[in-house]
C-alpha cells in the first residue's frame, strides 16, 4: 500500500474558493499537492496550509494540452476544480467547464491515471435553458469518455469565508435599501459548507467513494431563497425591504447590467452583476434529487454531517454589521 505521502495529487485551480480548503483536506492526509494554476505567483498563500515543501504551485493553462501534461506528470491522481459562475472576455462557459474538463482528462488517459475527481453542479444538463448548466453537463460527459472511473461531484450553493452568494448579497445589503428576490424568492438551494465538499474530494482521491458515481453534494437543510436573504440580513443586523422581482423583469434587468458590464470595461462592482444565464439558473430548485439520495451519494452516504448555514455563517457574515464583530445583536 502506497502512502499518501509518496502520492502526488495535482489539483488544477485549487487557488480558487472551494480549491483552498480542497488543498487544505489533501494536506491534512498528507499527500503531496501540486497545485495548477494559471499565476503560480498568486497561489503561494496555499503553503502554510501544508508542512514544508507539501504544495507546490506550478503553472497549467487548460488551453494549452502541453502544460497539463507537465503538471499532472507523475501524480497519482487529479482533480478539476476549474470553473466559472459568468462569462468574460475569452472565459466562455464551454471553453472553461467543457473544453477544459476534456482537456485535463484526455491528459489524465494518457498518463494512465485512473483517480480523477471532476467538480460539476447540481443542474447539469445537456438540455438546460443555461449555458452554464450545459457546459458542465458537457464537461461531465468529455470525463467520462476519457476516465470510465473519474467520481464528478454535483454541489449545490456552496457556502463559506469566502463565498461568492452570502457575501455577495450582504454587500448588497450594506449598499442598498433592498434585495431582490428573483422569482419571488421560491427557488430552493440546499446550501453546502465548503469545508464538506473539500472533505468530499479527499475521499475521492482516497479511494473511499464509488468509482464511475456522480455524487450530488447538498447541506442538511433545504431553503428557499428568500429564507436565505433572511438569513444574510439577521447575521448581518441589517433592515431591508426583500423585493420581490419576477422572471420577465430579471431578465429584462440582467441584460441592462450586462450592457452596463460592457460598456464599462468589466468595472462594475460584482456584487452588482446579473447575468440573464443566472436568471435562467435561478427557474429551476437546486437541490439533491431523490435518486441520488436512495442510492446513497450524497454527503449522508459518504458519512459526511454536513455543516448548516446558520452554524457557520455568523463566524464571516459578522464584518457586514455597523459595528463588526462588537454590535449587539438585536435578538441577542
Amino acid at each position: 500500500m502506497v502512502s499518501a505521502s509518496e502520492q502526488v495529487v495535482t489539483v488544477f485551480g485549487g487557488s480558487g474558493f472551494i480549491g483552498r480548503h480542497v488543498v487544505r483536506a489533501l494536506a491534512k492526509r498528507g499527500y503531496r499537492i501540486r497545485v495548477a494554476v494559471r499565476r503560480p505567483d498568486l497561489a503561494n498563500f496555499l503553503q502554510p496550509l501544508g508542512n514544508v515543501g507539501q504544495i507546490h504551485a506550478v503553472q497549467a493553462n487548460l488551453r494549452y494540452p502541453a502544460s497539463i501534461d507537465r503538471a499532472i506528470q507523475g501524480a497519482s491522481a487529479v482533480v478539476n476544480l476549474v470553473g466559472i459562475l459568468s462569462e468574460n472576455g475569452r472565459q466562455r462557459f464551454d471553453a472553461v467547464q467543457a473544453d477544459g474538463a476534456k482537456a485535463v482528462a484526455e491528459a489524465a488517459k494518457r498518463h494512465g491515471i485512473t483517480r480523477f475527481v471532476q467538480m460539476s453542479a447540481i443542474g447539469a444538463d445537456a438540455e438546460s435553458a443555461s449555458a452554464y448548466a450545459r457546459s458542465k453537463a458537457a464537461g461531465e460527459a468529455a470525463v467520462r469518455a476519457e476516465v470510465k472511473d473519474a467520481i464528478i461531484l454535483r454541489p449545490s450553493i456552496v457556502f463559506g469565508p469566502e463565498d461568492d452568494f452570502f457575501n455577495r448579497f450582504a454587500t448588497l445589503a450594506r449598499a442598498i435599501p433592498f434585495l431582490p428576490l428573483i422569482g419571488g424568492g421560491h427557488t430552493k438551494f440546499q446550501p453546502v459548507f465548503v469545508g464538506d465538499v473539500a472533505e468530499a474530494v479527499a475521499k475521492a482521491v482516497d479511494g473511499a467513494l464509488k468509482a464511475g458515481a456522480t455524487y450530488e453534494l447538498g447541506g442538511p437543510e433545504v431553503k428557499t431563497f428568500r429564507e436565505l436573504m433572511e438569513i444574510t440580513l439577521k447575521v448581518a443586523n441589517r433592515k431591508r425591504l426583500l423585493l420581490p422581482l419576477p422572471f420577465p423583469l430579471a431578465r429584462v434587468q440582467a441584460g441592462i447590467m450586462e450592457l452596463v458590464d460592457t460598456v464599462s470595461f468589466g468595472l462594475m462592482p460584482s456584487a452588482l452583476r446579473l447575468t440573464r444565464d443566472q436568471v435562467k439558473l435561478l427557474a429551476h430548485d437546486n437541490v439533491v434529487s431523490d435518486e441520488a439520495a436512495k442510492k446513497g451519494l450524497t454527503l449522508e452516504g459518504m458519512g459526511i454531517d454536513g455543516e448548516t448555514v446558520e452554524a457557520i455563517v455568523p463566524s464571516y457574515l459578522y464584518r457586514f454589521r455597523k459595528a463588526g464583530q462588537f454590535e449587539r445583536m438585536a435578538d441577542a
